[in-house]
């Protein structure tokens, strides 16, 4: 067989067949952000002359393990971490659609090569060349340090930049792996869908996708500059410093390990960072994100890309694994800032729910359910199209509902894949729902539409995915309507 070679701008590189696609893996797409690089914007990679081995996944981004999906084996993360892959059909000089995946992991973990992303369905059914990243999170991705001159003017937002110059390099590479360089689709969950939002919303960005897809999250989940540096006077104060010579001279483990505690004292509420959000999140005030992604979509960004967006019913089963009592309940109501009104809609919905299963309900929606409504909203009068879903179907594990994360290997068709099983439960394989999102997926990459009608404010048309999957006019209604004027 003769070698799988692909040329790109900075040197040949070399992939290999797996799973009857072709893979390159471990590409770099901007140099190495270590030494006098950390917490500066990412730039082109040093170019090389010879053939570049592209057969192996490169390590993730630093990250403190989690017990998810990126931990059923062990991850190997290094500061070098800029790397990208390739699944496509074929380098055979035809052009086909782009599906480039950023992960999720709550900014905090995750990687491309994790097996729930495989493109290979995508690949070998639809045709599509699949894109997967990774890129610097937490403390190295997020932590605004522009107070220390312009050359950390975008470091709050650096992980979003990465994303934007991994764009770059596909517009600039991937025709030579099959790809069409204007026929783009971004997508990701959780962190991933924020991240995709996020992208709608930065000038950066503009031009270097034509379509997208937020799977469970929205364009509401990135802090003002005024929490941004707040976080940053924390991070100074563990560091008992008000320069950056310390952050410089750090481990990677040192700063995970100070990132660690200010997340835990924040959650604790030992600190204020002035939002409900975590800290080392995207931080708005750059010229990556000069407004919020919500205002930036309000006021026309991203008016030519198409968005199939939604979320999973009961996407925070996965995080309140404990009982919650009727008295945190209600401080948990009063902090979404609401009371009766916005409680009284969710007991109607769910009769004969106890406190656990209201606040999960409740936190699905303050999280990622009105979040992909609010964007869907911000979209409706611009001249471009908004697909909404919800994922209904239920785990047969019966605690985990229709959780966070259960839609991605339906998505991507790899229910056979490690750790799913764990998701999805025992019984009779799902296939048939997979065929159908994967399909519906694929129709939006390649035509632009996933096979519904479009979303407007009059009919709030909904694909609910299900054993049976159907469409449904502003679904659940009345809570909806409950948080309106909070958050």
């Amino acid at each position: 067989m003769s070698e799988i070679i692909a040329e790109t701008t900075s040197g040949p590189v070399q992939g290999r067949v797996k799973d009857d696609v072709l893979l390159f893996a471990g590409i770099p797409y901007a140099a190495a952000p270590i030494g006098d690089r950390r917490f500066k914007s990412a730039v082109p990679p040093i170019s090389w002359e010879a053939v570049r081995a592209a057969t192996k996944f490169g390590p993730a981004a630093p990250q403190i393990p989690s017990g998810g999906m990126t931990d059923n084996a062990p991850v190997q993360w290094n500061e070098d971490c800029l790397f990208l892959n390739v699944c496509t059909p074929a380098l055979d000089g035809q052009k086909r659609p782009v599906l480039f995946w950023i992960h999720g992991g709550g900014y905090r973990t995750g990687q491309g090569a994790i097996p729930w992303y495989n493109g290979h369905s995508f690949a070998r059914n639809g045709d599509i060349v699949v894109v997967s990243i990774n890129y610097r999170m937490g403390i190295f991705g997020f932590t605004d340090l522009s107070r220390f001159g312009a050359d950390y003017a975008t470091s709050g937002i650096n992980g979003i930049l990465d994303q934007i110059v991994a764009l770059q390099w596909v517009k600039n590479n991937i025709a030579a792996f099959g790809g069409d360089p204007d026929q783009v689709t971004i997508a990701g969950e959780s962190a991933g869908a924020f991240a995709v939002s996020t992208l709608l919303g930065s000038p950066r960005a503009e031009g270097l996708f034509k379509r997208a897809i937020p799977q469970s999250g929205g364009a509401q989940h990135t802090l003002s500059a005024e929490s941004g540096e707040m976080v940053t006077d924390h991070l100074l104060a563990e560091m008992a410093s008000d320069q950056i010579e310390p952050l410089l001279a750090a481990s990677a483990e040192e700063l995970l390990e100070v990132q660690g505690r200010i997340d835990r004292a924040v959650q604790r509420g030992d600190l204020s960072i002035g939002s409900r959000l975590s800290p080392f999140y995207p931080v708005e005030g750059s010229a990556v994100l000069p407004v919020s992604p919500l205002k930036a979509i309000q006021d026309g960004s991203s008016q030519h890309v198409d968005v199939l967006i939604g979320s999973n019913k009961d996407e925070a089963s996965l995080f309140i694994m404990k009982e919650v009592s009727a008295d945190k309940l209600a401080g948990e109501v009063a902090g979404y800032g609401g009371g009766a009104a916005l409680l009284e809609p969710y007991r109607a919905r769910l009769p004969g729910a106890n406190s656990t299963e209201l606040s999960i309900a409740l936190s699905t929606d303050y999280s990622f359910r009105i979040p992909a409504i609010r964007l869907a909203e911000a979209r409706d009068s611009q001249d471009v199209k908004t697909w909404m879903y919800l994922f209904n179907w239920e785990s047969r594990l019966a605690r985990l509902k229709a959780t966070y994360a259960l839609e991605i290997p339906f998505v991507f068709n790899n229910l056979d894949k490690p750790g799913v099983d764990a998701f999805v439960g025992p019984g009779e394989s799902p296939q048939p729902l997979a065929d159908v999102m994967h399909a519906a997926w694929t129709g939006f990459i390649r035509e632009g539409s996933p096979g519904w009608t479009a979303f407007d404010l009059e009919r709030r048309t909904t694909m609910c995915f299900d054993t049976v999957s159907t469409t449904q006019q502003d679904p659940d209604k009345e809570t909806r309507k409950a948080w309106h004027g909070l958050r």
